[in-house]
């Protein structure tokens, strides 16, 4: 997959030109990752997928902190601007940590989120108490091959054992400059798989249900800004409390 590594404000412009260039206003696929990712932690990379086009942007936050940012492109539009835009559709997956660290450490409050993890929920046939993580979701898919998930497995856990303390690694190589061709591979994965699950979920909905998702994204950024939220523990795998009839 082509990656593209963003450490620089002219190449911060190019990626906000992508969104502003295009007949239509695109869906942004967003991941970010870094150590304890909230606001106890901090963001190293804001991997950024704007199909059509294939290539992931890998916005690297750690080197270029709020200028990552607040960098205008021709117009004035920063990627601050579309990340609270509206108009902008974003699509996370479990938007929780990520708005935390975003509003904690940038002062930036998402809004025009879409949050996969609770379409998820809102597709299945029966009923759920649970949300599913996103591997599990990857691996579940129908629009993946078995041999697709297995590569996307084999990527994962390359990576993993860079930085999984269980695995001997530490979180810090995701500030180490440049950064590794394995790292950016698995900074990629995830993001490269949205695009189907948004599909893949998106068809089967019903209306009721796709406004409480709706909804609920709202919910989720603006717990995740409160004094209060804590997005360790048990009660992130608890699912929202749906309308499920009419």
């Amino acid at each position: 997959m082509p990656t593209k590594v963003i450490d620089n404000a002219d190449s911060v412009r190019e990626v906000v030109q992508e969104v502003t260039s295009r007949n239509k206003i695109p869906l942004i696929f967003i991941d970010l990752e870094g150590e304890n990712l909230s606001r106890h932690g901090s963001i190293a990379i804001v991997s950024v997928l704007i199909p059509p086009n294939p290539t992931i942007y890998l916005l690297d936050v750690h080197e270029l902190q709020s200028r990552a940012f607040d960098t205008a492109a021709a117009g004035g539009l920063t990627w601050r601007s579309i990340l609270e835009s509206e108009e902008h559709p974003k699509v996370f997956f479990d938007v929780r940590n990520d708005s935390d660290a975003l509003y904690s450490h940038f002062s930036i409050a998402l809004r025009g989120v879409v949050d996969l993890q609770l379409l998820e929920f809102a597709t299945r046939p029966g009923r759920g108490r649970y949300v599913k993580g996103l591997s599990k979701c990857i691996l579940e898919s129908s629009f993946l091959s078995a041999e697709e998930r297995s590569s996307w497995r084999r990527g994962k856990d390359e990576g993993i054992k860079q930085f999984a303390p269980e695995h001997g690694g530490t979180y810090r190589v995701f500030f180490k400059r440049p950064l590794s061709t394995a790292l950016q591979s698995y900074c990629a994965e995830d993001v490269l798989k949205l695009p189907g699950l948004l599909s893949a979920y998106s068809g089967t909905i019903k209306p009721h249900l796709a406004a409480q998702v709706g909804e609920e994204a709202l919910h989720r950024v603006t717990l995740s800004q409160g004094v209060y939220f804590n997005g360790k523990g048990k009660h992130m795998a608890v699912g929202p409390d749906f309308t499920w009839t009419m």
